[in-house]
């Protein structure tokens, strides 16, 4: 048996046989033509260009009829790739004056751009290598009448292990045949990733040697609550994940009748639970699974595979549509949290070598106002539509807050001007993600509505750690106690100003430490759709003083795993079965 950690960019857990896809790529050996036939194999490289760019709209409108328009725009920039005819005259170029093949001309140019995006420090940008590979794969595909697919063959279901997959691949999987998948290479922030996640399927990437490990028809564990990938289970493993299975799917049907009741604590203290979701089509999944609104809608999905940025009216509809459904309950906007690698029409920074110390959030916002504005203003128009409200992310200093806090001032005037209807009274909040935000809370306090913590950044920036880095992965923990102390002073202040305050993010989502936050003083959380009865579960199980126990233990220990241990305890004794 052995078991490697990789990154979880999908949760759940799938017991099953190994397909493996080989890790070679198509090889393209260095080859010339005869010089007569330059014209025939230009036009040979012009028809796989045809081929590919048909197959990546078919690939889009599959994808949208399954998942959605918003990971159709993934194929966008695959579609503009293919299309570049900048790109297509060099390749063009190399045919026609070095006489190479079509095939070594593609992958030479392909290659070369694929090269100098992986060599970037900029984890983000080198994630989009993949995405020229993807194309690179589908013109030699094509160009050799061959498919990589061809590989594997799926007769019944089974968990695919590969080097990797790119987008393509990963949105043609079948979902009835593949169980999950897991695969050598790959970050959290890459297309393919967020393609698993639509898929539903429990999926691990970055995992490390796998393929070296295991032959087809082995069995897997994937874990995606955890991020490993157990090959060769031994017996006792498998019987314990087998119960782990057996015990989520029986949760989850008991779990159907919590829906309509509140997440009310057993000594009376009423707890808001709000969804947390990155595209509007999980505002569903959100009431389905009894949210009380939305704490946390990520707005970056506009801007996902986009060669420009959004206008005002395709925000103004995506706001509208999420508004509309939830039929007056909350909505917690936060504007747009990327990096500048994501926008191809500004350019990107000369020395950009720490994406997560550099220009993102907020900070490129306020360096770009006429995009800040434009989703301001979408915001704000759709404000007369529902109970939105408006949150800026990444917040590190006072300055940064009031520069945001005026820019929405001068978009009202302009709206009030134009005679724009908007709630002129909307709440404003700001995210609590940088330690410098809780040292002088206090003096943030007075300048907004609400507050969130976000305990994923709060944690990378207190313990700097890239949480997308599998190299210091285990490091990256919510429950450290310098990470809870930051937690603790920020809902403390926040309730001595009667400011509301929630938290959101990773340590939301696992309902073994719901009781943590409660202790700690959180009465609003805002977790994944998926984990709201879970967590409903725990407030209706528990009392206020019995969390404010667990939470002064954890704050007294030293390390994470002892907070851990803590957590563990708690649960195994109140929630978990005794023979698990």
């Amino acid at each position: 048996m052995q078991k490697l950690q990789g990154i979880s960019v999908s949760p759940g857990i799938v017991i099953g046989e190994a397909v493996v896809m080989a890790n070679e790529g198509i090889r393209v050996p260095r080859q010339t033509i005869d010089p007569a036939a330059t014209d025939c194999e230009v036009e040979r490289f012009r028809q796989a260009v045809q081929t590919t760019v048909k197959e990546i709209v078919r690939t889009k409108q599959s994808v949208v009829s399954q998942m959605g328009a918003h990971y159709g725009a993934i194929f966008d920039a695959h579609f503009a790739l293919a299309n570049d005819p900048a790109l297509a005259t060099e390749i063009e170029a190399l045919i026609q004056h070095e006489f190479f093949t079509p095939e070594y001309a593609v992958t030479r140019t392909l290659g070369r751009f694929s090269r100098l995006l992986r060599e970037l420090s900029d984890d983000q940008l080198a994630q989009r290598a993949f995405d020229i590979e993807d194309i690179e794969d589908r013109l030699l595909q094509n160009l050799l009448g061959r498919r990589r697919a061809e590989q594997f063959q799926f007769t019944r279901p089974a968990i695919l292990l590969a080097h990797n997959l790119t987008v393509s691949e990963a949105a043609n999987l079948k979902r009835d045949l593949v169980l999950g998948f897991a695969t050598e290479i790959g970050g959290a922030g890459s297309h393919t990733a967020i393609v698993a996640e639509a898929l539903g399927i429990p999926a691990i990437v970055g995992a490390g040697d796998l393929l070296a490990s295991i032959g087809g028809g082995e069995t897997v564990i994937i874990d995606g609550e955890q991020g490993i990938v157990i090959l060769n289970p031994d017996d006792e493993t498998k019987t314990t994940y087998q119960r782990r299975i057996e015990r989520g799917a029986q949760h989850a049907q008991q779990l159907t009748s919590l829906r309509d009741l509140p997440a009310e604590t057993q000594d009376g203290t009423r707890v808001e639970l709000f969804g947390t979701i990155e595209f509007p089509h999980e505002v569903d999944q959100c009431l389905k699974q009894g949210g009380e609104g939305i704490g946390l809608y990520r707005t970056e999905f506009l801007y996902l595979g986009a060669e420009t940025a959004p206008d005002e009216e395709t925000h103004f509809q995506a706001y509208r549509g999420v508004l509309d459904a939830l039929a007056g309950k909350p909505v917690v906007a936060r504007t747009f949290d990327l990096g500048a690698d994501k926008f191809p029409q500004l350019k990107p920074p000369e020395d950009e070598h720490n994406p997560c110390l550099g220009l993102r959030s907020l900070r490129l916002a306020l360096r770009n106002r006429p995009m800040f504005r434009t989703q301001l203003r979408a915001l704000l128009k759709a404000s007369g539509q529902g109970d939105l409200r408006l949150m800026f992310p990444l917040v590190a200093t006072l300055q940064e807050l009031r520069q945001a806090k005026t820019v929405l001032a001068d978009v009202m005037e302009d709206l009030e001007e134009e005679d724009v209807s908007f709630n002129r009274n909307i709440k404003v909040g700001m995210m609590v993600e940088i330690p410098s935000a809780v040292v002088l809370i206090r003096r943030f306090l007075p300048e907004v509505d609400f507050i969130s913590v976000g305990s994923n950044d709060l944690t990378q920036y207190a313990l700097a750690v890239d949480r997308d880095n599998k190299e210091v992965a285990r490091l990256f923990n919510p429950c450290d106690p310098a990470v809870l102390s930051l937690m603790s002073e920020a809902i403390q202040a926040a309730q001595g100003a009667g400011i509301p305050a929630s938290i959101c993010g990773q340590i939301c989502n696992t309902p073994r430490n719901t009781m943590l936050l409660l202790g700690l003083g959180f009465r609003q959380l805002s977790v994944s759709p998926a984990a709201i009865p879970y967590v409903k579960r725990v407030c209706r199980g528990v009392t206020v003083d019995e969390c404010q126990d667990v939470a002064q233990r954890a704050l007294a220990k030293d390390e994470a795993r002892d907070v851990e241990a803590i957590l563990r305890s708690e649960w195994q004794k109140r929630f978990q079965p005794p023979d698990d």
